[in-house]
């Protein structure tokens, strides 16, 4: 009420002044233009003036106001486009989730351009696209999905990655992951994804160099990891004795040098490990070093036994026959009842041409356990001591162990 009673009593002082003022004469106003001349009053020129000032001035405001209205509009058309695009993508990736290819394809690349995650919609198209079999389309909308989102290579790559060793494309995948590995020396997915690489590849050695890496970033359980350690350096050991054996064929006299150096490259829990043991003692004994395979089994079993060692030592002759047979006895005085250490007494004893304490020792093995290589031993020994019939018994005893035949009545001869 204030307010209004304000605005009147100033439109009354303005009408006051205005009236006062039209009684004096203030003279005229001219404007010459070219040949035009204009003369009006001075007051019929200033409401002129306030005239056209008020014109310029709704003038401008309409033009702005039309310009936000465009802006409005293109605004609300934008937003039909993101929800459009929100749309398809989300029915693209069901469609994606379902195995239908081809519409899962088609609808996340249609939504790309205008969809909030564009990075999304082009990695799961390149998805549907190799699926499909379309190799040239995959490396193309990793192109575009690249292109879309700084800062992606990562992600882009890794999908990259995957995609290529899903197409059993083993050798650009492993060119893919050495290039992230550069851009991040630790990432634990890259490491993984490169252990996988190298595993298909069976490239044990660029294996063994990244297995350091992948047990301080603890990429793998430790269980899983030390199997795979395993499995590189019993590939490398393979590897290292059949490079021996091809020089060997060359030259008898050539040395073990590539296998004992592996050998001391190995990490010190797997030089304990009695598997790995076996396995290096074993190509020693193959490749026919079996005196450094009798000193390596004997140090390991004076201070770790196991039944599979003291089989193979049992197997190899060492430098000194005979006191190999009684490193072996003072072990049995440990372990009386061990089979396996009396099977490999009783050859040992026949390398030491002791045919009665052989036959003993082997009889005294088959009462602990009937194996099928006692029964082997001991019915080749009873032939060549002319007992035949005792051997061919043995023999049918040793064919039955080996076929699981079951115990059945028999005619008696």
């Amino acid at each position: 009420m204030i307010r209004l009673l304000l605005i009147v009593l100033f439109a009354l002082l303005i009408g006051t002044a205005l009236s006062l003022g039209l009684q004096y004469d203030l003279g005229y106003i001219r404007i010459s233009l070219g040949n035009y001349l204009v003369e009006t009053n001075f007051w019929v020129g200033l409401v002129l003036i306030v005239v056209v000032v008020a014109l310029m001035v709704l003038t401008t405001n309409l033009i702005r106001r039309m310009r936000q209205g465009t802006g409005l509009v293109a605004n609300w058309v934008s937003r039909g486009k993101e929800r459009r695009a929100r749309r398809r993508t989300t029915q693209g990736l069901l469609a994606l989730a379902e195995g239908n290819w081809p519409r899962a394809r088609k609808m996340l690349t249609s939504a790309a351009s205008h969809a909030d995650t564009p990075l999304i919609n082009y990695l799961a198209a390149a998805q549907a696209a190799f699926e499909s079999g379309d190799h040239e389309a995959v490396d193309e909308l990793l192109r575009k999905a690249f292109e879309s989102t700084p800062g992606s290579d990562m992600a882009v790559g890794i999908t990259q990655a995957q995609l290529q060793l899903a197409g059993n494309r083993l050798e650009q995948a492993l060119a893919t992951l050495v290039r992230l590995r550069k851009q991040s020396p630790h990432h634990p997915f890259v490491l993984k994804l490169l252990k996988t690489t190298y595993l298909r590849l069976e490239d044990w050695r660029e294996l063994s160099k990244l297995l350091p890496e992948l047990r301080k970033r603890s990429v793998l359980p430790e269980s899983e990891l030390g199997e795979l350690e395993r499995q590189v350096w019993h590939n490398l050991l393979e590897k290292a004795a059949e490079d021996c054996r091809r020089q060997q064929q060359q030259d008898p006299n050539t040395s073990l040098e590539p296998l004992t150096r592996l050998w001391d490259e190995l990490p010190g829990f797997l030089r304990r490990d009695e598997k790995t043991i076996a396995d290096y003692a074993r190509l020693l004994a193959d490749l026919g070093d079996e005196a450094q395979t009798e000193t390596l089994l004997r140090k390991v079993l004076h201070n770790h036994w196991s039944d599979d060692l003291v089989n193979l030592y049992g197997r190899v002759e060492g430098r000194k026959p005979d006191e190999q047979l009684l490193t072996a006895e003072q072990w049995l005085k440990d372990r009386p009842s061990n089979a396996e250490l009396l099977l490999a007494l009783g050859r040992l004893s026949l390398r030491n041409e002791l045919w009665g304490k052989a036959r003993e020792y082997f009889e005294t093995s088959l009462k602990l356990r009937r194996s099928r290589d006692t029964l082997a031993e001991l019915s080749r020994l009873s032939a060549h001591m002319g007992d035949e019939e005792m051997s061919i018994k043995l023999m049918m005893q040793g064919l039955a162990t080996d076929n699981g035949l079951p115990e059945l009545p028999m005619p008696r001869a």
